[in-house]
């Protein structure tokens, strides 16, 4: 059967409309970007209002024994937080998919409203555009919006110690606009692989969810001094995640087969 556009929007818009009338899900959805847009913001502020205290130059030597003596250790911390941050910064475009597509396909199965949509003629690849782009494009916006709050926070708290604006750089519009979404089409496809699987939106959140550690893992070995981070690393986490989102998309329209769904859950 042909793949159409059309029936994929209507899938797409029929997601969008439940997003917006679960005030639960919408909340949940704005916690994080809130704390990581704050926390940084935060750290910046600190090394700004004592620049030179003794115990930044101590940090700094920790990451950088080789250092210059005249060099300002709050400047070499922010930067080096503004581009550890960035490994966090991704843990929201794979959470927030995540929370949006546990719903969606779980969500629909507690509900009982999975046969309806199962009882049309859509196809396997455009129940999971549909559904991928309900998850996506919420998920794109808001990191989004987030990395240009959070420029702005940086910039303002920065000003008064480097007198220039830090934000936006290469590496986080790079980051934002091209590894961001490969991140966020991960955490889409790993919920809707999990949320086929399962019966309850919960557990599929929960299950899903788990793929965050790892992130989390990395971003610990560059505060540790263990992964230094910089363009080609994150680079190579986007190539890497290219090839993952490839296998899931392939998996998913798979799984979400309406005649095995029809079987399964029916």
């Amino acid at each position: 059967m042909a793949f159409r556009p059309k029936r994929a929007l209507a899938v797409f818009w029929k997601d969008f409309l439940d997003l917006r009338k679960n005030l639960g899900l919408l909340v949940s959805m704005a916690v994080l970007p809130t704390v990581m847009v704050l926390v940084p913001i935060g750290v910046v502020w600190t090394y700004v209002r004592t620049p030179n205290h003794a115990d930044l130059r101590s940090v700094a030597l920790f990451y950088d024994p080789a250092l210059p003596l005249g060099a300002s250790a709050a400047r070499f911390l922010i930067d080096k937080t503004l581009t550890d941050w960035f490994g966090m910064f991704l843990v929201m475009p794979v959470f927030v998919p995540i929370l949006i597509a546990s719903q969606s396909v779980a969500g629909e199965k507690e509900r009982r409203t999975l046969e309806p949509l199962l009882s049309s003629p859509v196809t396997a690849a455009e129940l999971v555009t549909g559904k991928s782009l309900a998850a996506l494009v919420p998920s794109v916006a808001i990191t989004w919006t987030a990395f240009v709050l959070f420029c702005v926070g940086v910039d303002i708290v920065a000003w008064p110690l480097v007198k220039m604006p830090l934000m936006p750089n290469a590496l986080w519009t790079f980051g934002v606009f091209v590894i961001a979404p490969l991140f966020a089409f991960f955490g889409n496809g790993v919920a809707v692989l999990i949320s086929a699987r399962v019966s309850e939106a919960r557990m599929a959140q929960q299950l899903s969810a788990l793929v965050v550690l790892p992130i989390v893992g990395m971003v610990g070995g560059q505060v540790a001094g263990v992964l230094k981070a910089g363009f080609g690393y994150y680079l190579l986490q986007g190539a890497v995640v290219l090839v993952l989102d490839a296998f899931l998309l392939w998996a998913s329209i798979r799984l979400l087969d309406r005649e095995r769904l029809v079987s399964r859950w029916g």
